[in-house]
């Protein structure tokens, strides 16, 4: 059992990745509900998203929330921030108020545009590599005290260990397909946004919310309305986005 799992929120949050586990999910299914459950249980995580690294970058596969994932993707387009630090380093990053923090200045001013004040980011490991990062997203400044902490690594551990079977158990050919397309979702998304930025003259955010909107209002998927903007833009169906990292077996 993993530290700090005696805690009743946690022992519930380990007993639904098991179950997880046991319907043999889509992986998709699973990473969603890897950062749905993450925010529930790491108070007051406003929304998680999961960062996995591909063979073209760090991309998001699964959000609970658009703070996440306009979080996220603002640290793609800047190439830093603390999830990306994670990911790299191998080591949790806590911004504990980012209006005072002077790290990743790229990523900075735009997170506090979207009301970011505090993070925290820890990284995922499958095989003792680091394949991903979990980050966790606040509105308020020092949103992460000592039981957030113990809760966020206790959780990430008992998903590291979730992946690691799925990774395990699934027929790789297949496990790198489904991981692939979750990457593409991401990937289209990032295309549309850049179409809609062109179009408009607006930021990132501005885009994301317009695109989101769309997807409202027509009662499609987010990646549906995506690839049809670029479709319509470029003539085109979106490029294939880059695959996941299959991580290296140890023995």
């Amino acid at each position: 059992m993993v530290s700090g799992s005696a805690d009743p929120s946690l022992a519930s949050a380990y007993g639904r990745l098991l179950a997880l586990l046991a319907d043999s999910p889509h992986v998709d299914v699973f990473l969603d509900q890897i950062v749905r459950v993450a925010a529930e249980v790491v108070a007051p995580a406003v929304a998680c998203g999961l960062t996995v690294r591909g063979d073209g970058g760090a991309m998001t596969v699964a959000s609970s929330g658009d703070l996440a994932a306009q979080g996220d993707e603002i640290q793609y387009g800047a190439d830093e921030g603390p999830c990306l630090a994670a990911l790299r380093q191998g080591q949790v990053v806590e911004v504990t108020d980012l209006r005072d923090d002077r790290r990743w200045r790229g990523y900075r001013e735009h997170a506090l545009r979207l009301g970011i004040l505090s993070s925290l980011s820890l990284p995922v490991t499958v095989d003792r590599e680091t394949v991903g990062a979990l980050n966790l997203y606040a509105t308020q400044p020092h949103a992460f005290g000592d039981t957030a902490h113990r809760h966020a690594l206790a959780f990430t551990e008992q998903a590291s260990v979730a992946l690691t079977v799925i990774l395990r158990q699934t027929d790789q050919a297949l496990l790198h397909q489904q991981l692939t397309d979750a990457m593409a979702s991401r990937s289209v998304i990032d295309q549309a946004l850049g179409v809609i930025m062109g179009q408009q003259r607006c930021t990132a955010t501005e885009a994301f919310t317009l695109l989101r909107q769309a997807s409202q209002n027509r009662n499609r998927k987010l990646r549906d309305v995506a690839a049809e903007i670029i479709t319509q833009v470029t003539g085109e169906s979106p490029q294939r986005a880059p695959g996941f990292v299959t991580p290296r077996h140890h023995a």
